[in-house]
């Protein structure tokens, strides 16, 4: 059995899921793991999928053929590898919604996932957008982590405090019970 994984980018328009899972279902494929978003008006999916009998992308690709050019889509497949291939939670740890609020400015991601990646936590999710006005945009970022048993929350919340002040921000961190789909 053969995994790939799919890759969809570009404009957004109505139909785009339509026909990338009419193109899958009508080569046979099963699509295990899905997601997709719109950001500032372009539609990005990326999706997990398997075959019984196709192994290599060469023989999925062609049929994407059509909506790269009608659709102007950007599609990339990928085969993976069974160890890449993963049906359980890979990362255990606690969950938890860290939220950022704060006056728009480079630096926001990079400083909060910094700290984050120096403890090992896992960002499953991570969503920003810049709300407000022209005149008062306000960045806000909502991570959904996995934070491992024994990390120092409060080394953490003292980095996240100093993060605040240099960047005036506002951080929450709050534990999410688990909903498994």
């Amino acid at each position: 059995m053969g995994h790939f994984s799919v890759s969809v980018v570009g404009k957004d328009r109505p139909g785009i899921v339509a026909e990338v899972s009419r193109i899958l279902y009508e080569q046979g494929c099963n699509i295990e793991d899905s997601t997709c978003t719109i950001l500032s008006g372009q539609f990005a999916m990326i999706l997990v999928v398997s075959h019984p009998a196709i192994s290599a992308v060469a023989e999925l690709s062609p049929a994407f053929e059509e909506v790269r050019s009608q659709m102007r889509l950007i599609v990339t497949l990928h085969t993976l590898k069974d160890e890449e291939v993963v049906h359980e939670k890979s990362f255990l740890g606690n969950p938890h919604i860290i939220s950022v609020y704060g006056a728009d400015r480079p630096g926001i991601v990079y400083n909060v996932t910094r700290e984050l990646a120096q403890r090992k936590v896992n960002i499953t999710d991570l969503n920003t957008q810049v709300v407000g006005t022209k005149e008062r945009p306000v960045y806000v970022m909502v991570l959904e982590v996995d934070i491992p048993e024994g990390t120092d929350m409060k080394g953490l919340e003292k980095e996240f405090e100093r993060i605040k002040k240099e960047l005036s921000v506002s951080i929450t961190v709050r534990p999410i019970e688990t909903l498994e789909l």
